[in-house]
């Protein structure tokens, strides 16, 4: 199957269902080494003027790294058939066990030079154009940081522009 390159606008999935419940793959680095995490946190939109994402990373993953040295990132979704991918993507990490073999996925490049995956039925190409840690201050609700936020391990998060956005026909 190919991949059809369409407008962002064009994207007609429920964005809460496919972040939240569908998960994404965040991808980032070069040809030469990159990474990639599941992730079920983040939302889609239109800010700036622009078409954008919004995606937390945590410090601790390995794929903050790449996040950070780079300008842009993908995002990648999947057909539930590779749950399993997405299993392995979030819970062992890049720098000791090679992700790509293990969870079966097959890594391509952007004409960018992003990482992005064959078996996605979505791929979202993004630029980054703002970021920063979350803040225990600017909680209005107390328990999400109790909550979520127990070793005050806060996400950055991205804001990034969608370039370019393909589907898979």
């Amino acid at each position: 199957m190919e991949m059809k390159k369409i407008e962002p606008k064009e994207i007609d999935k429920n964005v809460i269902r496919l972040i939240g419940e569908d998960w994404m793959l965040v991808a980032a680095g070069n040809r030469e080494k990159f990474n990639m995490m599941t992730a079920s946190w983040g939302s889609m939109g239109y800010l700036w003027n622009k078409p954008v994402v919004m995606v937390f990373v945590r410090p601790q993953r390995y794929t903050f790294e790449f996040s950070e040295k780079q300008n842009g990132f993908t995002l990648s979704f999947f057909d539930e058939k590779y749950r399993k991918a997405l299993n392995v993507c979030g819970t062992v990490s890049g720098r000791e066990v090679d992700k790509v073999k293990e969870s079966g996925l097959t890594p391509y490049f952007t004409e960018a030079g992003n990482p992005a995956f064959e078996e996605a039925v979505l791929v979202l190409e993004c630029k980054k154009l703002y970021g920063d840690f979350l803040k225990e201050e600017a909680f209005a609700d107390q328990k999400i940081v109790d909550s979520q936020y127990g070793q005050k391990d806060f996400h950055k998060m991205y804001v990034a522009e969608i370039v370019n956005a393909w589907v898979k026909e």
